[in-house]
């Protein structure tokens, strides 16, 4: 975990990244936020980032993510301040699961392309599906290829360049991994009524090769928040804050988490 303090603060930033990725991706994001006088606090989820190779790319359940969001957290709520996740894709949805599990007291939630079902150019075969609940049994710990590549993910060749270069990027899961996330994914939809009343808002790529965004709106409209807003971003592709766009996304942001902060705080 890691943590950039701004001058004179308003609030916490807890953000959560993706899948196959890790917290150095997020230095524009992070450098953004502090300048508009927010901490940040992020960590690398397990599995990800600066690990043993044996161990990058595997998890042996998915609620390691839940208890390593809700550490993060904790750690947000020593500033005395108001606290806001936000979470993008895989980390979305982890946000989520989080929220429906520990009902964490936050300012607000943001969600950026949310991880809520699997694009058709990215999902296995039926054949492969099956295929990866009897090997989850005999073995887990199987990789096998994501199918994603960076030119999926953004249009910003800054960003692609850096993705090209970077040996963190994790490039091949294991079995379990994968079904652990198809089974979260399940269990964000059954949870639906348990997320607490915080306002959310929820973002989408509109040109995303990587989540299946009619999947993301179903989600959406079985939200029974008393202020959720959806933003869809008409051609930007999944990761939205590394678009070439992504300062008229960032602003959009910041005015959402601004406008739910308690007011002796704006």
């Amino acid at each position: 975990m890691w943590k950039w303090e701004a001058v004179n603060p308003k609030a916490v930033i807890v953000m959560v990244h993706g899948a196959a990725e890790h917290h150095g991706r997020y230095k524009w994001l992070i450098e953004k936020w502090k300048k508009e006088g927010y901490h940040v606090i992020m960590g690398d989820l397990p599995g990800q980032g600066n690990i043993s190779k044996n161990e990058r790319g595997h998890i042996d359940r998915f609620d390691v993510y839940i208890e390593a969001v809700e550490s993060w957290y904790k750690e947000a709520l020593t500033y005395n301040l108001p606290v806001v996740l936000l979470g993008h894709s895989m980390g979305a949805l982890t946000v989520l699961r989080t929220m429906q599990e520990k009902q964490l007291d936050v300012s607000s939630l943001v969600l950026s392309s949310p991880c809520l079902g699997i694009a058709q150019t990215t999902s296995p075969s039926p054949f492969l599906d099956a295929a990866s609940k009897v090997l989850n049994v005999i073995t887990p710990t199987l990789r096998m290829d994501t199918g994603l590549t960076q030119e999926m993910a953004t249009r910003n060749e800054e960003v692609l360049e850096f993705d090209r270069n970077d040996p963190l990027y994790v490039k091949k899961v294991s079995i379990r991994w994968f079904r652990e996330l198809i089974h979260s994914i399940e269990l964000a939809f059954q949870n639906i009524n348990k997320l607490p009343d915080v306002p959310m808002l929820f973002m989408q790529g509109g040109s995303d090769q990587i989540v299946n965004k009619h999947k993301g709106k179903e989600f959406f409209a079985q939200l029974k928040l008393s202020d959720v807003t959806y933003k869809e971003w008409q051609e930007l592709y999944h990761e939205i804050f590394n678009e070439p766009e992504r300062d008229e996304v960032f602003q959009y942001t910041k005015q959402f988490v601004e406008s739910h902060l308690p007011t002796n705080v704006q």
